[in-house]
């Protein structure tokens, strides 16, 4: 007797060089095949996409935004009806959960992807819907709520009323693309990196304000675009900076990059659970990172694998003492595998949906 496989469903706005598709895709590719039947179900169109998941299958909308996308999805839910849907990023949640109210026996869970409150005051949203608070209402017509960090979950339910029991944390797994740098780096000068969207959440500035209190030669690089990348590469020419500064708009050798610096450097006023972070620990680089919620201090084990710091002078200060202590690359390294390898954190998918799939029994 064949055993009937669960149908799950994935839901993303694109294929793009983001950390929450990267995640999806990556959770996509891993799930175990003998138990569920997998989909991934793109919004946007194959043409933007800078990725493609192995052995997934992938269906494109071909939508320019989500708000054109609740039709197209209401039919494939009606045709496909997989048994559970996992969307991510706010807005594809609320479309999500509206959808919910037609899909009485499909299991919703929205993937929050921000500590919502603080993000939404560091860099607000500027479309028109933005001032009605659809994350309150929203999120309560989902079955879960998967948050990435325990500053998230913590978030959802005090300031948005999220019921605890609607709350999981499952938080993101290191890929097979990202291992432990052999030795520490042989550097004349020494090299540092950030690597994120230039935004004003990712706070470059700052790092930036705090590499020009840092007394010595150094190489920094920066792999990221944004809508802040003039403006940031203006500020570091501002400062006098700008000829230590290697900028890459786009790469799909991160590792190799991470590999060869000696230290990360973070400068986030708010993170999801920083996947940077998280990648450049595993490739066995320190990081000294300002202290801001969402999932940092999950990650960053102060004199182990970098260090947590409160302002520029201290950024500074841990950054030297880094440099003179050089680090194992190998105990970074397994400072995060032990928590946060693949394996771990795929039982803990499938866990979850094996739970929500036998409630709903």
């Amino acid at each position: 007797m064949i055993r009937k496989k669960n149908k799950i469903l994935l839901v993303l706005p694109s294929l793009r060089a983001g950390g929450a598709e990267r995640v999806i895709s990556f959770v996509a590719q891993k799930l175990d095949r003998d138990m569920f039947e997998i989909t991934l179900l793109v919004i946007g169109h194959n043409k933007d996409s800078s990725f493609t998941p192995e052995s997934t299958n992938v269906v494109f909308l071909e939508k320019n935004r989500v708000l054109f996308s609740f039709i197209p999805i209401f039919s494939y839910l009606k045709k496909h009806n997989p048994d559970i849907v996992l969307s991510t990023i706010g807005h594809v949640n609320t479309l999500m959960a509206l959808q919910s109210l037609l899909f009485k026996k499909i299991i919703f869970i929205g993937r929050e992807v921000n500590v919502i409150s603080v993000f939404s005051t560091i860099q607000p949203s500027k479309k028109w819907y933005s001032i009605i608070n659809t994350t309150k209402y929203s999120y309560r017509l989902l079955d879960i709520i998967l948050c990435q960090s325990k500053d998230m979950a913590q978030d959802l339910q005090l300031n948005f009323n999220i019921p605890i029991k609607k709350i999981r944390i499952i938080n993101n797994p290191i890929s097979s693309s990202f291992s432990s740098k052999s030795r520490y780096p042989n550097n004349e000068i020494p090299k540092f990196i950030t690597v994120g969207s230039l935004v004003e959440r990712k706070g470059h500035k700052r790092i930036l304000d705090a590499l020009s209190k840092y007394d010595g030669p150094y190489q920094y690089t920066i792999i990221g675009d944004g809508d802040l990348s003039s403006e940031i590469l203006h500020y570091a020419d501002e400062k006098g900076m700008r000829s230590n500064i290697n900028h890459i708009p786009f790469t799909k050798n991160v590792s190799n990059y991470l590999k060869t610096a000696n230290v990360f450097l973070q400068g986030s006023f708010v993170e999801g659970f920083p996947n940077a972070l998280l990648e450049s620990c595993a490739c066995g680089t320190p990081a000294v990172a300002f202290n801001a919620p969402g999932g940092i201090n999950e990650i960053i084990e102060n004199g182990v694998n970098g260090f947590i710091v409160e302002n520029e002078i201290e950024f500074v200060d841990k950054l030297n003492l880094l440099l003179k202590k050089k680090l194992n690359p190998e105990v970074v390294s397994s400072t995060v595998f032990k928590k946060f390898n693949s394996q771990q954190i795929m039982k803990n998918y499938q866990n979850l949906f094996l739970e929500v799939l036998q409630k709903k029994l």
